[in-house]
């Protein structure tokens, strides 16, 4: 089991501004959102304002796990793209669309991530219920991160949620522990399972939540069955029944007086 960073208070200052920064530039993506721009466009305004405010993408060549470097500031996904969609210039968001946009950067050495799903011009009533269900999910969950609890109860807070609502969630991909790196202990899964798995399935440890850590939580919702797959670019992740999805996430801080939400405006 990897142990956990716990954060001091000057840490923590610079978590604030990094989190900071990391919405403020999804507040200038959402600005220009319409029909009619390309994920690429929005990538641009999202490194600009990231670099403006002398911060680093966080994204920009990742290369996890031997994946080709992950070419953008952000990542793009449109309708049925769970997540880890790659910008391009050649795709143009239209009426009804669905994109979820994901950006990390890194102030002074400490990571802000956060994504958020939004639909594009008139979209169906059942669009609008996958997004707010998914949002409402990612605060569910926030709701269970107190000293005391475990990853498990928050786990549990967003499958939960979900399934009261007849939506599935995605189980190969899951929040994460952030602060020096994108990608910490502990993992934060959207579900949990009820007994250790078999040798060479998938299994998370559970931890104690305790002042001082600081988690990324990524609901991601499925209109559809959670069965997914990863397209040629080797990013990309779809449903494969091609279930419309959204994906919403804060970075978030433990305190004993509640959780902190390290990315709002």
């Amino acid at each position: 089991m990897r142990s956990i960073t716990y954060k001091t208070d000057d840490e923590i200052v610079t978590m604030r501004e990094a989190g900071r920064i990391v919405a403020q530039a999804h507040a200038a993506m959402k600005d220009a959102l319409r029909p009619g721009i390309s994920t690429k466009a929005l990538d641009t305004i999202a490194e600009t304002v990231i670099r403006d405010h002398g911060a680093i993408p966080a994204f920009l060549d990742y290369a996890p796990g031997g994946k080709p470097p992950f070419p953008a500031t952000i990542t793009s996904s449109v309708n049925n793209e769970l997540v880890h969609g790659i910008p391009s210039d050649d795709v143009i968001l239209k009426d009804g669309d669905i994109v979820s946009l994901d950006t990390a950067c890194f102030h002074q050495g400490y990571v802000g991530d956060a994504a958020f799903s939004y639909a594009i011009g008139e979209v169906s009533i059942a669009v609008e219920r996958l997004l707010q269900r998914c949002e409402e999910a990612l605060y569910a969950a926030i709701e269970a991160s107190i000293v005391g609890n475990n990853v498990s109860d928050v786990a549990r807070a967003t499958q939960k949620y979900a399934s009261k609502h007849g939506y599935s969630v995605a189980r190969e991909y899951t929040g994460h522990g952030v602060g020096q790196k994108m990608h910490e202990p502990p993992q934060v899964p959207n579900w949990w399972p009820r007994k250790k798995p078999r040798p060479g399935q998938q299994f998370w440890y559970d931890y104690t939540l305790k002042a001082g850590m600081t988690y990324a939580i990524e609901p991601m919702l499925i209109a559809g069955r959670n069965e997914l797959y990863e397209l040629d670019d080797q990013w990309t992740v779809v449903t494969k029944d091609g279930s419309l999805c959204a994906h919403f996430e804060h970075t978030i801080l433990i305190t004993d007086q509640g959780p902190e939400i390290l990315t709002l405006p």
